[in-house]
């Protein structure tokens, strides 16, 4: 029997690197999708133990995202895709550039909604497969510094949400997950500009434990899933808050510009 297939977008680094490599080890072929070759053909390298495909593309890239699609909708292995790839734009958004915001949800949106429109059909009709989306914590709270992204992951979450419920209601076997971490060590904080050391070391997460629970997670068809205990219980009194509480409670957040 030929190995099942995963795709993993921003797979050239942190989380979807992870997931690639935890992936390799469960027996699962790979197609590895990022901007950078060099990045993409060394960790197919590394993974020798299966087929592991660079396919180079960039999800902001309506073209690509539609090459990409129709390449993975043909794919009659597919059982898992992971739409990880993403970054962060902060500062204030009336100070932001338009296209940063515009090109965040070309690839946390738009590139989401249509690869996953891409591989839904195959899986419903093999009722077989999953789709793990990366959302954050970011997406059930807001920040002055980060509008654009909370909402972005807001959408996530929603989305993933929608179509799991459409699933169940169709009787379907295909799993749908929202994996939502807060501060995790990658390269996402450091393309953004953030600060780590502004940020107390307690709260920051291991890029393989995030992996590590959403995988143990997907066994169990949970849809979201919030790695760690802190995280867990912000999302859990966050959400619980009247709205006017808890929108005074975010607006205290420092207004951190790129370079602090």
């Amino acid at each position: 029997m030929p190995n099942a297939l995963a795709a993993v977008t921003g797979a050239s680094a942190g989380i979807g690197a992870v997931f690639a490599r935890k992936l390799a080890a469960r027996g699962y072929d790979l197609l590895l999708i990022a901007r950078r070759r060099d990045r993409l053909e060394s960790l197919a390298a590394e993974l020798s133990q299966v087929r592991a495909e660079p396919y180079v593309a960039d999800l902001t890239d309506p073209e690509a995202v539609a090459r990409l699609g129709k390449r993975l909708a043909a794919e009659p292995r597919l059982s898992l895709l992971v739409n990880n790839a993403g970054f962060g734009v902060p500062g204030r958004f009336s100070e932001a550039p338009l296209d940063g915001q515009e090109a965040l949800n070309s690839i946390h949106i738009d590139a989401v909604m249509r690869l996953t429109h891409a591989v839904l059909p195959g899986m419903v009709a093999r009722n077989q497969g999953a789709i793990i989306n990366v959302a954050s914590v970011a997406g059930f709270l807001r920040s002055p510094n980060s509008v654009g992204y909370c909402a972005a992951k807001a959408w996530i979450n929603a989305f993933t949400e929608g179509l799991a419920v459409e699933l169940r209601a169709a009787g379907s076997a295909v799993v749908m997950q929202a994996l939502c971490p807060g501060f995790t060590y990658s390269e996402f904080h450091d393309v953004a500009g953030v600060n780590r050391a502004s940020i107390p070391q307690s709260w920051w997460l291991k890029a393989e434990d995030v992996v590590d629970a959403s995988l143990a997670a997907l066994q169990r068809g949970q849809v979201f899933v919030v790695p760690g205990w802190k995280y867990k219980l912000l999302v859990a009194i966050g959400t619980r808050l009247p709205i006017a509480w808890r929108i005074a409670l975010e607006a205290k957040q420092p207004l951190r510009r790129p370079a602090d």
